[in-house]
């Protein structure tokens, strides 16, 4: 038999039925982003989940998850904690306009969904000819993070 003390539980129940989605929604998938080369990776938490139920939507810049996950007790059990969310789960991103919607693919596996952003080919560095003197030379036209385009001779 499973028997737990949490003094907390009660202040944890209340807050939650107050807030109810609101607190819900935003710890019930929990992700990371992060830019590897010239894709952006989204990795979404999402156990228990049927990925049949996993919804993956872009509108304009805007990325949608949404997936819900179901229990429901049989007739006789008798249930002592039901602590895991349970019902339809949303997130939604804003894309930056450098990502190319249409390439976007997407991975369920073990309980994490894996969403892959590939960065627009407008939006990748490139090189860049430089007329001097009649002779062109390249030159690698690069965009960071804090300032617009930064130029290198190469």
């Amino acid at each position: 038999m499973l028997t737990r003390f949490d003094p907390f539980t009660d202040f944890d129940r209340l807050s939650s039925e107050l807030f109810g989605a609101l607190n819900r929604r935003t710890t019930s998938m929990p992700l990371d982003a992060y830019r590897h080369e010239d894709t952006w990776v989204v990795r979404v938490d999402m156990p228990g989940v049927d990925p049949a139920s996993i919804d993956l939507t872009v509108d304009r810049n805007v990325l949608r998850i949404e997936a819900s996950r179901d229990w429901k007790p049989e007739e006789g059990d008798l249930v002592l904690v039901a602590e895991r969310t349970r019902g339809t789960f949303a997130r939604q991103l804003l894309l930056s306009e450098d990502i190319d919607s249409g390439a976007i693919k997407a991975d369920y596996h073990d309980g994490v969904l894996t969403v892959v952003l590939p960065v627009a080919e407008a939006a990748k560095p490139r090189k860049v000819s430089i007329a001097t003197g009649g002779s062109p030379r390249a030159v690698e036209a690069q965009a960071t993070e804090h300032e617009g385009a930064h130029h290198e001779a190469a």
